[in-house]
């Protein structure tokens, strides 16, 4: 037979009268099921989750799309500062549910969120650099010339410094020092100089920059993605030009490479 609740609460009550060695005589069912009978009607009368008050109703999903949009359209504004902005539009919303929304969400709610990427950072700072490379040309009779190039990051001009077959570090200060002397390179805003460590930027040369007002940052060795904007454009002029036509001479190749 299938006991009803009524008929449990009775035998369970009915057990506390008898002794427990009689049990197994009287009733028609095991001590344990008795005894677990017993606990369940103890907990069901101890059991206040019926009284609780409800808790927090759920975040609006207009306004959760609202903190996600304005994390995304404010990368500097933290989950405080959202939060803020909420309680100025009338949002009833606690800042730990802001907070709560945004890591749930894969935002990190710090104010620094992330930062902005290298990508992002550079493109900021492209009118305020400058680069400088050198590239080599072999002419038709097999001579080695070797050009300096600088490149402007913001504008992507390229400026072409001085040819020559010996370049010596005071070759290329002396150019440098005549370029910036006949161009209004140092008048701009620029503010640093990417170079690699080739021995002909030697201290004098950077002594130049650094009296028209630029910082000069060194890229590490053996590291030509440090100064890729500027490696990019050399190969682009070789595969563009210097690949598809011999160079005579030290005046051919500057003609050229000035057109």
């Amino acid at each position: 037979m299938r006991y009803e609740p009524a008929d449990r609460l009775w035998l369970a009550a009915l057990s506390q009268l008898i002794p427990r060695r009689l049990w197994e005589k009287i009733f028609p069912i095991t001590p344990t099921t008795l005894l677990a009978w017993h606990r369940k009607f103890v907990a069901k009368k101890w059991d206040y989750s019926k009284h609780r008050r409800p808790g927090r109703p759920p975040t609006a999903a207009a306004v959760k799309v609202l903190i996600l949009r304005m994390a995304a359209e404010n990368p500097r504004w933290g989950h405080r500062r959202i939060h803020g902005e909420l309680t100025r539009l009338g949002h009833a919303i606690a800042a730990s549910t802001v907070w709560n929304i945004l890591n749930r969400a894969g935002i990190d709610p710090a104010p620094r969120r992330g930062g902005p990427t290298w990508k992002q950072f550079l493109t900021a700072q492209a009118e305020h650099i400058v680069a400088v490379d050198f590239l080599h040309v072999d002419t038709v009779n097999l001579k080695r010339l070797h050009a300096l190039v600088m490149l402007e990051h913001g504008s992507r001009r390229t400026h072409l410094l001085g040819v020559t077959a010996n370049p010596t570090g005071q070759w290329a200060t002396q150019a440098t020092r005549n370029f910036l002397m006949n161009s209004a390179t140092n008048a701009t805003d620029v503010k640093f100089l990417i170079r690699d460590r080739a021995g002909q930027f030697t201290g004098a040369f950077d002594a130049v920059f650094a009296d028209a007002g630029l910082r000069v940052l060194k890229s590490p060795p053996q590291a030509p993605k440090a100064n890729a904007h500027c490696e990019r454009i050399i190969g682009t002029l070789r595969r563009e030009v210097l690949d598809r036509m011999l160079i005579l001479n030290e005046h051919h190749l500057h003609r050229t490479l000035t057109r």
